[in-house]
């Protein structure tokens, strides 16, 4: 039996078992090194109506719902000797490591810092906030598609309360056969205002690495973790040096109100081609109904537990997606009668609005419902034109976590 059988079904277990509370639980001390476990686990069902393409894939049998074990995360942690913090965290149902790396504090100052192995990389608010206390159950289109997520590297954080700059320099990700790419990246955070339950964040941040093999492509899902298939897409971009990527972000915080929103715009260096540029945004209110709010440290927010646990924490949630992966356009033929000639990369466009509803009961179970509305447009060589494709997808999320 394969390493990743055995330890999903540790997870599994764990999260059957595991005593029910919000704090990790503590193993030992060795070595000075103060030893805590945690874990995520979440069950995901995605009902698809389909419009054009076939959200589920070739070879379903006209199945149009998809039901999965999304994520069974397991991560030690480690706090001590001294300044030093590790992690080593793994997903067991995707077999791949997650946050594997030891960071030293300067001064014992906790946003200062220095940090080897692999992390987030400093960019996108979305990407960086915790998975369990995600607004909706997929991240954003823009999210998904431009950030960059853990990879292999050194970095270095400064801040206070209410500012901070995080600068790293990164290669692959140390699962095999992952994301490959070096690269370096910075992001700057600062918090005019923030106090307990009012809370106004500007981030930006730039990342800029090499691709694989010379070769891009950019696709996104219709904010749907179990689609097998891309609505839109730039295809094989070929030659291509490098990829940078810009990206600003603002959140704010007032009682049990969250807005929040994210920019990014990212251009394709390439050798034999024109550049190619993209670029996307999102914009999402979160309201508390039982009105709790949130937290604030580090450049990302924070949710705490519900105020009455036997009632739970109830939010309700909107978020507006949009992304453009087209950079040029058509021009005549030079037959008459022909077919029209695709200048520079057709990729589409798509805008998707999510509404949804999470509630969080005692310490350590979530469930969460959304509906997507998807409208979509694709250059299509076979149609001549342009085709508009609007499924609606229903989500459901249960999750357990310590």
């Amino acid at each position: 039996m394969k390493l990743h059988r055995q330890l999903l079904t540790a997870a599994v277990a764990a999260a059957l078992f595991v005593p029910a509370a919000h704090a990790e639980v503590a193993i030992d001390v060795i070595g000075g090194s103060e030893i805590t476990f945690e874990g995520l686990v979440q069950a995901d069902g995605n009902w698809f109506d389909n419009d054009k393409a076939d959200l589920n894939g070739v070879g379903k049998n006209g199945k149009d719902s998809e039901f999965e074990l999304r994520r069974a995360e397991l991560v030690l942690k480690g706090k001590g000797p001294g300044n030093v913090e590790w992690v080593v965290g793994y997903d067991a149902k995707a077999d791949k490591f997650l946050d594997t790396n030891a960071k030293y504090k300067l001064g014992g100052n906790s946003n200062h810092y220095l940090q080897a192995g692999q992390y987030k990389q400093p960019n996108s608010l979305e990407e960086l906030s915790s998975t369990k206390n995600n607004d909706f159950i997929s991240k954003a289109t823009v999210t998904n598609t431009y950030a960059v997520a853990r990879r292999l590297g050194v970095g270095y954080g400064i801040g206070d309360s209410n500012w901070s700059v995080n600068a790293s320099a990164f290669g692959r990700e140390l699962t095999r056969d992952l994301a490959h790419g070096s690269g370096y990246g910075v992001r700057g955070t600062f918090a005019p205002i923030n106090e307990k339950g009012n809370v106004l964040h500007l981030g930006l941040s730039y990342v800029n690495y090499d691709t694989d093999a010379d070769l891009l492509r950019l696709r996104a899902r219709p904010n749907a973790d179990l689609a097998t298939v891309r609505l839109v897409d730039s295809g094989d971009l070929k030659d291509t040096d490098r990829l940078s990527t810009i990206g600003a972000e603002a959140m704010y915080v007032r009682g049990p109100f969250k807005a929040q929103g994210e920019y990014y715009s990212s251009k394709a260096k390439r050798y034999d081609h024109d550049n190619y540029s993209s670029d996307g945004f999102y914009v999402s209110g979160v309201w508390n109904v039982t009105g709790e709010t949130w937290g604030y440290k580090g450049g990302t927010p924070s949710l705490g537990l519900p105020d009455e646990p036997g009632r739970g924490m109830w939010q309700l949630a909107a978020r507006y997606d949009h992304i453009d992966l087209n950079d040029g356009g058509l021009r005549a033929p030079a037959v008459v009668g022909g077919a029209p000639l695709v200048d520079g990369v057709l990729g589409g466009k798509m805008d998707i609005w999510t509404v949804g509803a999470n509630w969080y009961w005692r310490s350590n179970f979530k469930a969460s419902m959304n509906y997507v509305m998807v409208d979509s447009k694709k250059y299509s060589s076979s149609a001549g034109g342009f085709v508009s494709d609007k499924p609606n997808i229903l989500e459901a999320r249960l999750q357990f976590f310590w």
